[in-house]
């Protein structure tokens, strides 16, 4: 988890009352300190603000913590309206459209973390009207350690609402009780990917199962409900892994699945080997992020290049991806199913179903036409050489 591991932090320095001050400072998305700062309080109004960010000024809020979430409302409104990339062409392609799309997002989140908030060495919040948020920054940030930090409000809002995902938990019924995300590790409430793994067939005498790029261990745990006795989940991020393994606690599947830290696959080979990996071959900015977007399809092209030799004979890899990429234009199948072919490995069978999310029926979206035509599959594959 990079909050827990103890590295230098970067430092971010501003002038108030005259004095200059510092704190340390806290981006999950990695940006760095902003240069230009000034002070802010209940006097700034939504027009000053986005000026302000415009500008390329943030600004640390002193004023009442209720106005801070309302000013931040207000911005995020304006970036709504008023997108920063200004009066474009309608794009000709969907790969176009998506990339805008990205340009838009990367625009508004820049200009949404440029209000701040301050936060004590305990993690509570010096402002007027303050919640209480402490427990949610350990269990984003780790335990306090005492030095006071700035952070912006934005990032602030999802700790915390990450934190109430984590304490009430997503219900899904393949595991016959609910999965609790933690910060920065996507949560399962896209159930089509999980209905598919909850009624493909399982290989015959399916003793023992790897979980590839595990998350929030969702997918190890249908396993081990449908009767895999052994299932070794692989992750290579802390939080996953911590989060993995604290759902697989609460499940009582401890005797069952074990939580590994490895680049994709664990030694030996399996009867089955499943891999939901991020569908979008583009970059991430943030944690969560990183279920989305897999540069360069890195992380797809790695567990298809090394299937076979973890594969025993007669063994089965599921491969669980929209064509989202497809419908886009950032990935074709053809390339897809070159991939599948150089690693040695074809296709058996193939489960489809549509996505029950709500932007697949929002017109307003801007990639609604993909959405609405996304296909989700769960790709069953052989070894080339194998049994099947």
């Amino acid at each position: 988890m990079r909050a827990m591991t103890a590295k230098p932090f970067s430092v971010i320095t501003w002038l108030e009352k005259d004095q200059a001050t510092s704190a340390r400072w806290r981006s999950e998305a990695g940006l760095p300190p902003h240069g230009r700062l000034v002070i802010a309080d209940d006097r700034l109004s939504v027009d000053a603000a986005w000026k302000l960010a415009g500008e390329g000024t943030a600004m640390l809020w002193r004023g009442d913590w209720q106005n801070a979430r309302h000013l931040l409302q207000g911005l995020s409104r304006r970036a709504d309206r008023h997108p920063r990339s200004g009066s474009r062409p309608a794009p000709a392609t969907p790969a176009e459209a998506f990339e805008q799309h990205r340009r838009n997002q990367g625009r508004r989140a820049q200009a949404l973390a440029m209000l701040l908030v301050p936060l004590r060495g305990d993690y509570s919040i010096p402002l007027r009207r303050a919640q209480d948020v402490r427990q949610a920054c350990v269990e984003a940030y780790g335990p306090p350690t005492g030095e006071d930090s700035v952070v912006s409000l934005r990032e602030l809002l999802a700790v915390v609402s990450a934190h109430e995902w984590r304490k009430k938990g997503v219900p899904v019924p393949a595991v016959e009780g609910r999965i609790y995300p933690h910060y920065g590790v996507f949560s399962p409430v896209r159930g089509e990917y999980v209905d598919l793994v909850a009624k493909a067939p399982l290989p015959a005498n399916c003793d023992l199962a790897f979980d590839i790029g595990t998350g929030s261990g969702v997918i190890a745990a249908i396993l081990a409900r449908r009767g895999v006795r052994q299932v070794v989940a692989t992750d290579m991020d802390e939080r996953a892994l911590a989060c993995a393994s604290e759902n697989v606690e609460k499940l009582g599947l401890t005797v069952a699945i074990s939580v590994v830290k490895t680049d994709l696959f664990p030694p030996g080979r399996a009867r089955l080997v499943v891999c939901n990996p991020p569908w979008l071959p583009a970059q991430p900015t943030s944690p969560v992020e990183y279920a989305v977007y897999d540069p360069e399809s890195r992380m797809l092209r790695g567990f298809l290049g090394q299937l076979a030799e973890h594969l025993e004979a007669d063994g089965e890899g599921w491969l669980i991806i929209s064509d989202i990429a497809e419908l886009l234009g950032l990935r074709s199948r053809q390339e897809l199913l070159g991939w599948i072919e150089a690693a040695g490995l074809k296709v058996i069978a193939r489960l489809d179903t549509r996505p029950k999310h709500p932007k697949a029926q929002d017109a307003g979206d801007p990639l609604h036409v993909a959405r609405a035509a996304e296909v989700t599959s769960l790709w069953r594959l052989a070894r080339a050489d194998g049994i099947k």
